[in-house]
Formats: C-alpha cells, structure tokens, sequence
C-alpha cells in the first residue's frame, strides 16, 4: 500500500492508454498482435513439447532451450492479453489496479531479468562445446545445467525486488493515465507526485549490474570460441563450429540491443510514441522471432520438426519416450534390488 499523507489524495488505479492514438487502425493491430501472440504460444510450446518426446535432443543446450522457451511465453502472456482487450474496448480493460501495476511491472522485470542470466548461461555452454570439447560431459553436466537454470530463474527474481519496493515508496497524486501498454518504469515516473531521483538511481544501478553481468559473459565466452576459431585452418570445420552459436548469437543480438536501448537510462523519455514501438519490439516482435531463429538455423531442430511431423516418426518418438523411461524404471529398480541383496547378505552375516 502507498504511504497516506493527511490532505493528499492517492491514484488507487491507473488507465492503459495503450496505442489510443492509432484508433483509425485498431482492428488491423488487434488482428496483428493477436497472430503474433498466437505465434509466439504455438511456436515455444512446440518447442518445449519437441525437445521432451525427440531423445535426441536430451542435451544442455536444448535443456536451457525450453526454460528459454518457458520466458518468452510468460514474457509476453504479461503484457499482450490486456492490450489485445483494450484495443476491442472490453470494459475496464484499459484500468489496472495500483496493485496489480506493481505486480505487472515486478514479473516483467523478473522474466526480463531472468532471461538475460539464461542467454548468459547459454553463452557459456556454446564456449565449452566449442572450446573445451572434451571435457563438456564435465563441465556441462545434467546437475550443472540444473544449478545453473535454478541460479537464473533465483536471479531474475531478485533483479525487481529493490526497484518495485521503491516504485511503492512514491506517491501518485495527479493524473493516472499511462502512455503506454502496460506499467513500464519510464511512464510511471512521469506520473508521480514525489521525488524520483532516488528511484532512477536505483533503476540504472540494477539494470546495468544485469546487463554488464551478462553481456560480460556472453563477450567473454564469444571472444574465447572466436579465438578457437581463428586457429582452425579448415574452413569447412571453422564454418560447422560456428554454426552451432549462430542461433544463440542472433537472439542475443536482439534481445540485448533493443534492452540497452531502453533500460540503461534513468530520465523520463521525451518520445513516449518511440518508446512504444520498442518496447512492441521486445515484448512481441522477439519472443515470436527466437524459435523461429532456433529452428531455421539448427539442423537438429528441423531434423526433429521433420519427424514430429511424421505421423510414423511420431509414433516412434512415443515409443522411445515409453523406452526410455521403462529404461529408467529398470535402471533404479536394478539398483534397488542391488542394495536389498547387499543387505540381505550383511543381515546373513551378522
């Protein structure tokens, strides 16, 4: 809750103005943005459900893959929804509580924040792959994959916690329209009533610490395989390497130019319209864009999108899922059955 204040009158909910501006075309838009949200559930949904039934894609890189996947559908079920309800003109669907603006803003930084730790991860896995082959078994390991996937979603987390907490520390006493979509920073600061710069402070600070945290990790782990690289004289084997970060490397490029756009600044923006299409840009354009970019440039993705679509590779693809986890079944019974005889001969013993 806000802090009251004796004669001081408090927004207790806000008003999405959304893309008002463009009424002329809101049935064109509304019919855009809901093919590409449909695209964006139908295309990462696949590729979670792909990468659990094809066995030949149990490995760390598509393992981060569906977690990435998992982000891009919440990213966007966030924000798109109550946009696609606003440009229908559903009633009350242009306000949203103060509650549930801080709520909005906190899981889309959380998811935002989350997702830059992934890439960064992702980052590390291609280095290993690319640079220390022989040791990736080690160094990439099931547990490690799920240490480092836990460490991302935890960080993501906690990206938000300090900049909300001070976003409900202001007060908001005059206009409660936001020019915007959804509750982003930028336009909630244009509307409040106190003193702001404590917050952007704060904003920077944090948005910088995740996005030179990250991005470090990523050019550091890209300066290491382009070294790798540069001293393999074939250049058909050179080209085989790199493809397999090529995928990784697009996405990066979008994700993290269009963010360092945005949040690695603290003043209101002058351009709220611009600041719009960039945020489409990254709320809708990319979550739609990275499966599509993971699919068209990974020939075992495709190779596996070939089967599923076989209806007889289908049926295979169940069968050694059944397989495999009849196999694991086996397997902890084996060991089971090994400890209780081991037992068993001790008990004789004594």
């Amino acid at each position: 809750m806000q802090p009251d204040t004796a004669n001081q009158t408090h927004t207790a909910e806000f008003v999405l103005v959304g893309f008002a501006e463009l009424r002329e075309t809101r049935l064109f838009l509304f019919s855009l943005f809901l093919t590409m949200y449909l695209l964006t559930l139908v295309e990462n949904l696949a590729i979670i459900v792909l990468v659990r039934l094809d066995h030949r894609l149990h490995r760390p890189m598509y393992f981060f893959l569906t977690h990435l996947s998992c982000l891009e559908i919440g990213y966007t079920s966030v924000t798109v929804p109550k946009m696609l309800a606003g440009f229908l003109g559903v009633a009350g669907s242009q306000r949203i509580s103060y509650a549930g603006c801080l709520t909005q803003l906190f899981v889309f930084t959380f998811l935002g924040a989350t997702e830059c730790f992934l890439l960064a991860a992702m980052a590390y896995d291609r280095y290993v792959a690319v640079c220390l082959p022989l040791r990736y078994a080690a160094l990439v390991s099931w547990g490690t994959c799920v240490r480092l996937a836990a460490a991302c979603w935890l960080g993501g987390f906690l990206t938000p916690v300090l900049p909300v907490y001070l976003m409900s520390r202001l007060r908001f006493c005059g206009p409660n329209v936001i020019d915007h979509f959804f509750c982003d920073a930028s336009p909630l600061l244009a509307l409040a009533c106190s003193d702001v710069s404590l917050k952007e402070t704060a904003d920077l600070l944090v948005s910088l610490a995740v996005l030179l945290a990250s991005s470090a990790v990523i050019a550091a782990s890209y300066g290491r395989i382009v070294w790798t690289l540069l001293r393999i004289r074939a250049a058909a084997e050179r080209r085989k390497a790199f493809s397999t970060c090529a995928a990784h490397l697009t996405v990066v490029s979008l994700f993290y130019g269009t963010l360092f756009f945005m949040y690695a600044r603290t003043r209101v923006a002058s351009c709220i319209s611009f600041n719009k299409v960039v945020s489409v840009f990254y709320a809708i354009v990319t979550p739609m864009l990275n499966p599509l970019i993971y699919s068209l440039r990974n020939r075992e993705v495709n190779a596996a999108l070939g089967r599923a679509f076989s209806c007889r590779s289908w049926k295979e693809l169940r069968h050694q899922s059944t397989v495999h986890q009849k196999q694991r079944l086996q397997t902890g019974a084996k060991a089971r059955a090994c400890g209780f005889s081991a037992l068993s001969i001790t008990n004789i013993r004594y």
